[in-house]
């Protein structure tokens, strides 16, 4: 933590989400800069950013970043339709929303894709990966999410990347939420592309994401891009042509992000940045299940990155006001996503720590107390659904 925390008195109120996130006084000062997108320094300021991404992400050398204009979802599609050939066909891999969206927009894209939903409560496992890939030789790649928010689930993206590569084909990641802070090393993982985004991990603002790729496959796509905008390929080849963006770059999140890309350095990279959230996690899990709230997931599954909760069962509980009642004290928490049950969700991600963390059950706690909530318990059913799904 290289500053002062956000000040909920002063209106500014910690976000516990899975981005956009509290970000520092550091990476707010440096927007306020205006910048020429063609100017030298600014381009200077592109090719700095793509280098320590690379760095982050293990390249020994034979890799590219490719920073993509656009939310996550702009930068899986980019991926999708420009890693894909248009006779490729992909194995999707969900366990809620985020693969569920991936599967539309392969749809969209008009390519062939099959599809392997788990459910909220479980991940896809290398097992069934390798099952699904003997038995289908059109399968041409495989699209895993590394850590799917819509419930907090951490995807064992080892072991599918294993049994994808055992298989002969192609892994592709969507690692929005997880990049900068889970392990994701393309010198030792068989990752063919990924994508991630500013506003996560690394903790910047919301306005780009960027994809990190093997170069071969890189230039194997040329051609295939469904979009004039959405094109990995062409982005790259004026990249590396002029060091300019193809169209207008979101010049104000760049300047942020370099700035976040030295705060996570200083900070000690990926694995100190892994270990604050883990701490942070920890601390808020353990208060909420003091209080009596129940988890979503086991322990087993559950990212460092957001928390699901089951909303308790107590009539007296409404989550609006409880929304409302945390936002009053300095903290903004996340709707659930779930069709099984009534949840909310808690990040654990940004400028934040374990202090900031107690703070947050302290407010849970208090919320509760305002609302006439005697218990946080949930409903029988949906920890009889938890049981059932996850057997």
């Amino acid at each position: 933590m290289t500053d002062p925390l956000p000040d909920p008195a002063l209106g500014e109120p910690f976000l516990l989400t899975p981005g956009p996130l509290t970000t520092s006084a550091e990476v707010k000062r440096a927007m306020l800069r205006d910048w020429g997108s063609w100017d030298g320094d600014f381009r200077a300021m592109t090719a700095d950013l793509r280098r320590r991404l690379l760095e982050i992400a293990g390249d020994r050398g034979d890799c590219e970043c490719v920073p993509m204009q656009g939310s996550g979802s702009y930068c899986v599609e980019a991926m999708l339709g420009s890693f894909v050939p248009r006779d490729g066909k992909v194995l999707v891999l969900a366990n809620g929303a985020y693969g569920l969206r991936a599967a539309k927009t392969m749809g969209y894209l008009g390519r062939a894709f099959t599809l392997i939903d788990k459910g909220d409560y479980l991940p896809p496992r290398g097992a069934e990966v390798a099952a699904a890939l003997a038995q289908d030789p059109a399968i041409t790649h495989v699209l895993a999410i590394h850590c799917e928010t819509s419930s907090g689930i951490l995807n064992p993206l080892e072991e599918i990347a294993e049994a994808t590569a055992r298989a002969g084909r192609k892994l592709l990641v969507d690692s929005m939420s997880a990049f900068g802070a889970l392990p994701l090393d393309m010198s030792g993982m068989p990752v063919e592309a990924f994508v991630s985004s500013a506003n996560k991990c690394i903790e910047g603002v919301p306005g780009f994401g960027f994809v990190i790729c093997r170069r071969d496959a890189l230039i194997a796509a040329k051609g295939n891009s469904h979009s004039l905008s959405l094109d990995v390929h062409a982005q790259w080849e004026t990249m590396e042509a002029t060091g300019q963006w193809r169209f207008t770059p979101p010049t104000h999140a760049v300047a942020a992000f370099v700035e976040a890309l030295k705060a996570h350095a200083a900070e000690g990279g990926a694995p100190a940045r892994l270990a604050r959230y883990t701490r942070n996690r920890d601390v808020m899990v353990a208060g909420m299940r003091a209080l009596g709230f129940e988890t979503l997931l086991d322990d087993a599954w559950l990212s460092p990155i957001i928390v699901t909760f089951f909303c308790p069962a107590d009539p007296a509980f409404d989550f609006n006001r409880f929304y409302e009642a945390m936002k009053g004290r300095g903290f903004i928490i996340y709707p659930g996503k779930l069709t099984v049950a009534d949840s909310f969700r808690i990040g654990c991600i940004g400028q934040m720590d374990a202090a900031v963390m107690r703070r947050v059950v302290d407010a849970a706690a208090a919320a509760l107390s305002e609302m006439g909530v005697t218990s946080a318990t949930p409903p029988a059913a949906a920890l009889a659904t938890r049981a059932t799904l996850a057997a």
